[in-house]
């Protein structure tokens, strides 16, 4: 293809993208008159289940209406995201539901998007209070090391020695958090979960375990096991999604190549196994059939991570085209075949997510993560305007 066209294919996509956005702003202002003051997860038939704050999910709707703002410059959504904020401020001081590590995905789209967008310094307080709750679920083991416990309090001895993947989009809160105090204490805590999830949750093919047990008290490692996925040993692609995306992440905050390249080959395998639609199923080993369930969230997370992945690599790096040409082929999927553009009464941006196809819950429906990661990647390739991991540039 010459230059010329490229451009104009360039052109042609950025316009595609723009248009989702503006039907994105639509349903979302819509949803703020549905949802008031409580928080959508999943949908059941169509319909986002809503909840009073105490679910790990709660971050990303207050993540949709920041962006929704910084597009608009509209003051509904602002006033709409301050709210959400305002709540998620009541539920640190309350310790409602944060027996987890999910802290990260609840306060950098809430907290810690409004101090980046309008330096609000009591969102920062709130945003460092939220790093050093999650600072808490660090648990010493005898070998020297240790692991930031996924689920359940510290004395859950089910859940106790448990690592997932999905930690390593929590742990840019923790980075920033020692970017905005001097701190050391939490990058090199994060630092360390994120290499022990590339030593032991990453496999020598590149694709991944949900979850990795260790001894909790000798730090000694046990074994991979999964939660939501197929099955222990297969590869959920929600979690190879986290994958892509964190360690691209990390190695923004680090620079440890180790990581840049780990988001490279866990990418590519997550490429290289989609269908043919380049929308993947919930997991890479469940039988295919007709009624196989996608996960569009899990390509809506990746895209995000790609156009982060991509930022990071050199015009001349073999991997760069391929990644550009993937990410542009994805979201010309999820547009055109998920998306519910032009359905006024669609509450969700994206069909076709699972949430836990085991536990029955919302197999095939709208997921509030996917329609978040699915505007960010709209916004990163539309405007360059990132989520809210990091810091921007000139801040």
């Amino acid at each position: 293809m010459s230059t010329e066209g490229m451009q104009t294919t360039e052109l042609q996509g950025k316009q595609r993208y723009i248009q989702a956005i503006e039907d994105v702003l639509s349903k979302t202002l819509n949803n703020m008159d549905k949802f008031g003051t409580r928080f959508p997860h999943v949908s059941l038939n169509g319909t986002y289940i809503l909840n009073d704050n105490d679910d790990w999910t709660d971050g990303f709707w207050p993540g949709i209406l920041w962006l929704c703002y910084e597009y608009s410059h509209d003051e509904r959504y602002r006033k709409a995201a301050e709210g959400t904020v305002a709540s998620l401020r009541q539920r640190l001081e309350q310790h409602v539901s944060l027996d987890h590590h999910d802290i990260g995905f609840l306060y950098s789209l809430s907290a810690k998007a409004q101090w980046i967008i309008t330096g609000d310094e009591s969102a920062r307080e709130l945003a460092l209070a939220a790093a050093d709750v999650l600072m808490k679920r660090w648990q010493t083991t005898s070998d020297g090391s240790g692991y930031i416990q996924a689920w359940g309090a510290p004395d859950n001895e089910e859940e106790a020695g448990r690592i997932i993947i999905d930690c390593l989009l929590n742990l840019p809160l923790l980075y920033w958090a020692s970017e905005q105090t001097g701190d050391p204490t939490y990058v090199e805590i994060a630092q360390i979960q994120a290499e022990k999830t590339r030593r032991y949750i990453v496999r020598g093919d590149d694709s991944s375990y949900h979850t990795f047990f260790f001894d909790a008290k000798t730090g000694v490692p046990i074994g991979g096991s999964t939660h939501q996925g197929y099955s222990n040993g297969s590869t959920w692609t929600r979690g190879q999604a986290w994958g892509v995306y964190g360690f691209a992440l990390s190695y923004r905050y680090t620079g440890n190549k180790a990581f840049l390249e780990t988001s490279k080959r866990m990418a590519r395998y997550f490429l290289e196994h989609l269908p043919e639609d380049s929308v993947a199923y919930w997991d890479f080993n469940a039988p295919v059939a007709t009624d196989t369930y996608r996960d569009s969230s899990a390509s809506a997370i990746v895209a995000a991570g790609l156009a982060e992945l991509i930022s990071h690599l050199a015009a001349g790096d073999p991997d760069r085209l391929y990644f550009e040409q993937m990410l542009a082929t994805s979201m010309e999927s999820l547009i055109n075949n998920y998306a519910t553009i032009g359905d006024d009464e669609a509450e969700g941006f994206l069909k076709h997510g699972s949430y836990h196809i085991h536990g029955g819950l919302s197999p095939d429906d709208y997921m509030i993560w996917g329609d978040y990661f699915y505007l960010e990647a709209l916004m990163r390739l539309a405007h360059g305007i990132p989520g809210y991991w990091y810091e921007r540039s000139g801040k």
